[in-house]
């Protein structure tokens, strides 16, 4: 699979200066964190789950979730497992197309449970998602992980979601990032990434934030997201993969504020799609997808499939950054030094940037690099007119 392969090759090719390489389940750890993209949650109560994984692979989708936790009611968790069954196995007698699929537990037994169950579909399955990852809850989470891996012979990572009020708590902040610390770098060879989980961030202080606001406006969410950051997303080798937070909104709601999105970079036919954007409160999404970016995020947990064109828009790196990142990380210039840009509007300072440019490599690997004429808008135009 590749970002943007669902896009006809002719298009493609008008787009990017440099197209995003493939990859699969059997990518490199590093690699594959940062390909996960917009990562689509989905109940595994739906009776049509194995089509729907298939149908949105075909429009872009690179990374699902299947969940058995907050989605459902407790009530449905055993009809949910049967039925997550009978749908991998649907999926493994089929020829579609199948994204890097994850499954969203409540317990640690039901990750060995369900590796036995799933059978030989269980190849289909890159790991599983931990609810209000802490210390304690962790560790069995990561065990029964361990062992299902050693069972069915074939890598499965985790993504633990950081979620937890001892997270959230000002008194216990400090303690909880410290334990999630040592916990995910004692496993990290099976830490794919880690998750934000901000709507139970703003529910222990009966919080929603408007879809004319980002996480970042709710105070007591950036906060937090600034310090798992601090300890938890470090370049210096000691840092994992942090997701951005999931976007609630895909309906049309009375606003208070004006629209997030100047007029200009849609001047003239995207005209229509800014329209179409503002209708449905994907400004607000592309602010916060920024601000994700700003704030050393990659990806993004969706709920709707309206969502995923944008973050993969946003995930391409410009024809601006990636002449950057070149400039910075040309071994003639290892021993530092200062540079102006080739666009000549910045100052590129290599030891102080070379991180970053790093990061914007990796980037460009799997999400391609855009021609120098061609901004996010012509790349969410393109999604948008493929049926994304």
């Amino acid at each position: 699979m590749r970002h943007f392969e669902h896009l006809a090759p002719s298009v493609r090719n008008g787009l990017f200066h440099q197209e995003p390489v493939a990859f699969d389940a059997g990518s490199k750890a590093r690699t594959l964190s940062v390909a996960l993209g917009a990562t689509l949650y989905a109940p595994a109560t739906r009776p049509s789950l194995a089509a729907d994984v298939v149908k949105q692979a075909e429009r872009g989708v690179v990374s699902m979730v299947l969940c058995l936790e907050d989605s459902i009611g407790d009530h449905d968790v055993v009809a949910a497992e049967e039925n997550l069954v009978r749908q991998f196995a649907e999926l493994d007698g089929g020829s579609g197309c199948v994204p890097l699929l994850f499954i969203r537990v409540r317990r640690p037994a039901q990750i060995t449970d369900l590796v036995r169950r799933l059978g030989p579909a269980v190849r289909l399955l890159s790991g599983f998602v931990l609810p209000k990852f802490t210390e304690d809850r962790g560790v069995p989470f990561l065990e029964a992980l361990t062992e299902a891996e050693a069972e069915c012979g074939q890598r499965l990572f985790a993504m633990p979601v950081l979620e937890s009020p001892e997270l959230l708590h000002l008194e216990t902040r400090r303690e909880t990032l410290a334990g999630i610390s040592r916990t995910v770098d004692k496993y990290r060879e099976r830490v794919l990434a880690l998750r934000l989980g901000v709507t139970d961030f703003c529910s222990a202080y009966g919080l929603r934030r408007a879809p004319d606001m980002t996480a970042y406006d709710v105070q007591l969410v950036a906060s937090v997201i600034a310090d798992v950051v601090n300890v938890l997303g470090r370049a210096d080798g000691s840092g994992f993969t942090v997701t951005g937070p999931v976007w609630e909104y895909f309906r049309q709601h009375e606003r208070m504020f004006k629209p997030q999105l100047r007029r200009t970079p849609f001047a003239g036919p995207a005209e229509e799609l800014r329209t179409a954007l503002i209708e449905h409160d994907m400004d607000g999404l592309l602010r916060e997808i920024q601000l994700d970016r700003a704030n050393g995020l990659q990806g993004k947990t969706c709920i709707h499939p309206s969502h995923v064109a944008p973050v993969h828009a946003l995930s391409v790196v410009s024809h601006e950054e990636f002449s950057d990142a070149q400039d910075i990380l040309r071994p003639e210039r290892d021993g530092g030094g200062v540079l102006r840009s080739a666009y000549t509007n910045k100052m590129n300072e290599v030891k102080p940037h070379r991180a970053w440019a790093q990061r914007i490599m990796l980037r460009a690997e799997v999400f391609g690099v855009a021609r120098e004429d061609v901004s996010f808008v012509e790349l969410l135009a393109a999604s948008v007119r493929a049926g994304v």
